[in-house]
């Protein structure tokens, strides 16, 4: 497929990548120049806008950071529908709100384009390794067109419901892997701050009922404090925001996400935004007086 993808960072350079390696031919666009180097180096096309990327794809991908960045790519002076041709998919793997994802989708088909919003999970190592898994939202024959370009980027694919649809499920992802980053780690602090070796009670806790990929993986890493960005804290505070703010709205009560919430708010207040949302143990050791370092 002809594909064009608008946002080279952590993560969407890495997908991009493998668009390429999987045969497709791939147009790019990123406001930061140098973001578009590796993609170019690689085979990609060098465009010079959103629009640019629009004009020469059938099927366009946004991964941007948040809402406004989603809209003023898409629907901007030179954004994708500025430029598409009839038929136009955009697809777009941004964390956004629901609500925001369906709006833009609304605006989108005004002027002939049909989106899927389509979040992923994984973090930088499921980028690199395309196995990512990615939770659409929208129209059905839109999404059987762009699965072979989906099933290059993750390992599971799967449609969820109308437009907003997939936004609801990485909301959904991202409380539990809020909520289990928090509950690991205060796990952990609590192991250490006795006199205990939370190694070993990791490995004991992984034979039980209180095995998680999170304890297995990030448990290991916090143990390593190995701290270094897959999923920046900032990018989950900002997901965990678009929780809270989707619960006021339906009238929900999310009492553990509301915690974990504060937790990310805390650590990016702290200096804390840049590291893995993991760092959140630095967070507890420093608020039980140690060093968190």
């Amino acid at each position: 497929m002809e594909v064009g993808f608008i946002g080279l960072g952590l993560m969407g350079r890495p997908m991009a990548l493998n668009l390429l390696k999987a045969g497709h031919t791939v147009h790019v666009w990123s406001r930061r120049r140098e973001s578009m180097q590796p993609l170019l180096e690689a085979g990609a096309g060098d465009c010079a806008s959103a629009a640019d990327v629009a004009r020469r794809a059938a099927v366009t991908i946004s991964m941007v950071a948040d809402a406004p960045d989603v809209e003023q790519v898409t629907l901007g002076e030179a954004g994708v529908a500025s430029a598409a041709r009839a038929g136009h998919i955009h697809v777009d793997m941004s964390t956004i709100a629901p609500a925001a994802a369906q709006a833009i989708a609304a605006r989108l088909a005004e002027r002939g384009v049909t989106m899927l919003d389509a979040p992923v999970s994984g973090g930088e190592v499921g980028a690199i390794a395309g196995s990512l898994t990615i939770m659409v939202g929208g129209d059905a024959a839109a999404f059987d067109t762009v699965k072979p370009v989906f099933e290059a980027m993750g390992k599971s694919v799967n449609r969820i419901g109308g437009a907003g649809a997939g936004q609801v499920a990485k909301a959904c992802n991202q409380i539990l892997t809020g909520v289990g980053v928090a509950a690991v780690a205060e796990a952990l602090n609590f192991a250490t701050r006795s006199g205990v070796d939370a190694g070993k009670v990791r490995e004991a806790l992984l034979g039980g009922f209180a095995y998680s990929r999170i304890l297995e993986n990030h448990g290991q890493r916090m143990l390593d404090r190995n701290f270094r960005p897959g999923f920046k804290a900032w990018m989950h505070q900002k997901d965990m925001r678009i929780v809270m703010e989707e619960a006021h709205r339906l009238g929900l009560a999310l009492p553990s996400s509301a915690a974990t919430a504060q937790m990310f708010n805390a650590m990016v207040g702290s200096g804390l935004g840049e590291d893995d949302s993991i760092a959140m143990l630095k967070l507890l050791e420093r608020m039980s007086g140690g060093a968190g370092e």
